[in-house]
Order: structure tokens, then sequence, then C-alpha cells
């Protein structure tokens, strides 16, 4: 087996400050050499010029970045754009989304789903940018069924992506189960396993309960009794992802992408915990 890459999601940051301590988290985490940090893109694009940033100064420290491009509110002019930015800095790597539409917003924009995104990214650069999709173990929130959702992963795929980072989830065996059923509809792409760490109990159910991600009940009552004693819930919290790590990885995952909230520790502290 190939050794797995490992990748390391941030957000951009939204004042002086953040960016001085993304700067000192993201120097933390370039020790373990991931394969490439990604940078998240605000709902209706509301920080894609923080994505630019970001990217263009991970760039510049020597490292690999893959900027989130959402096609949600967008024309494909501006979408055009914004893909001559990211060639002009050298970024070879997107993430490849329709997004979020943020409340009150009017219309998808331009491009409807995903699979456009993809279509439209290979029409504009050829084979510049290695694309990255998403992908729902537990299924989209917002598909109609199990099997609507496979059949739109496939799509993206079909359109030209190259590979897949899945949400985050906490039971190995859907991870598992979504890989086996998109092989059957002839999807071939690594599909990498998305990590979040758990270090809040209040801030994993606000983030599960937007994104669709479940917490397994057995999870979810330890969690909850050990009220404010945060030191146990990381312990705890550590104990569990690693070892979703470890079955993941000895179940033939081909990588796994870390949500680190742009915290260097926690992902640190499992990665750690990894390495033989």
């Amino acid at each position: 087996m190939e050794t797995p890459d490992f990748s390391i999601e941030f957000f951009p940051p939204k004042t002086p400050e953040g960016a001085e301590k993304l700067r000192v988290t993201r120097a933390k985490l370039a020790e373990l050499q991931p394969k490439y940090f990604s940078v998240t893109f605000g709902a209706g694009g509301s920080t894609q010029e923080g994505t630019l940033q970001t990217v263009q100064e991970i760039q510049a420290a020597g490292h690999d970045a893959a900027p989130h491009l959402s096609c949600v509110g967008a024309t494909r002019a501006s979408i055009r754009a914004v893909l001559k930015q990211y060639q002009d800095s050298g970024i070879r790597r997107v993430v490849a989304l329709r997004g979020d539409l943020p409340s009150g917003y009017g219309g998808a924009g331009e491009l409807r789903y995903a699979s456009d995104l993809v279509e439209f990214i290979r029409q504009e650069t050829g084979d510049w940018f290695r694309i990255e999709v998403a992908a729902y173990p537990e299924m989209h929130p917002q598909a109609r069924s199990p099997q609507d959702d496979l059949q739109a992963f496939a799509r993206k795929v079909s359109a030209g992506a190259d590979a897949a980072i899945t949400q985050y989830f906490y039971n190995a065996d859907a991870y598992f189960s979504f890989v086996d059923n998109v092989r059957k509809l002839g999807v071939t792409v690594p599909i990498v396993a998305g990590i979040m760490p758990i270090t809040n109990y209040t801030q994993l159910l606000r983030f599960s309960d937007m994104c669709g991600a479940e917490i397994p009940r057995w999870v979810r009552l330890k969690l909850a009794s050990f009220g404010d004693d945060s030191a146990s819930i990381k312990a705890f919290g550590l104990d569990v992802v690693t070892g979703l790590c470890e079955k993941l990885l000895a179940g033939g995952a081909p990588g796994l992408h870390f949500y680190s909230m742009n915290q260097a520790v926690p992902t640190t502290a499992i990665w750690q915990r990894l390495r033989p």
C-alpha cells in the first residue's frame, strides 16, 4: 500500500491578530510535513480575498496550498478571474465546492452544482489544477436520498475531479460503506477521510448539527459526562479520533485531511500518536 497522504485545513483569518496567530500555527504544523494546506472560502464568497492572501502566503513559505472555491452566488466571469489569480500565483490544486448560501442570499449563481464548477474549471484551465471535491459518508444534509447523493458524487468525479475529501465523521463503517458504494458506480479516485479533532463538546455539537455529521451516542454521552472538564474532554477526544484514524488507515484510506480549526496542538497530538 502507498504511504498515506496527510493534509491540513485552515480558515482565512479575519483580523491582523488572527493572521499572526495562523502564521505561528502554520509554522508548527509545517513541521509535520503535510502534503498541502487547504484554505476555506466563506459563504457567498465572503472571505474570497482572505482565502487568496492566505494561500499566497502559504505558497510563498514553500508549501503547497489548495484554496477552496465555491460557485454559490458566483458568475462564470468571477470564477474565471479567481482561477487566473490562482494560476498567476502558481497554485496547482483547488478544492471545488458548491458552497452554502449565506442567510438572506438570493440566487444560486450561474453554476448550480459542484459538478458544474468542476467541469468549468477543466474547460477553462485544462489540467493545470488538481481538483479535490467533497464527499459525504453520512449523506449530504440536503440530498434527497443516499442513492441521489452517491450519484451526485459520481457526477463530480466524471466532470473531472482527481480526488475527494470527506466531511468529518466518527463512524469508520460509514466511510468504508461509502467507498464501497461509489466503487460500484465505477468511481476510482482516492477518497481521503476528513478528520475533526475533538476539543470542545459544545462547539462539536453545533458544527455537527449544521453539517449532518453524526456523533455516536457513546461518544456524546461520555463527552457530556465531563461537563466543563476540558482536559478530560480533550484526552478522551484524542483517544477516540486517534482510534478512528488507525482504523481508517488500516482499512486502506489513502490519506487523512485534518480540520485544524486554526489550532496546532490537536492535529499534532493525533499525528504523533499515528507515527509508527
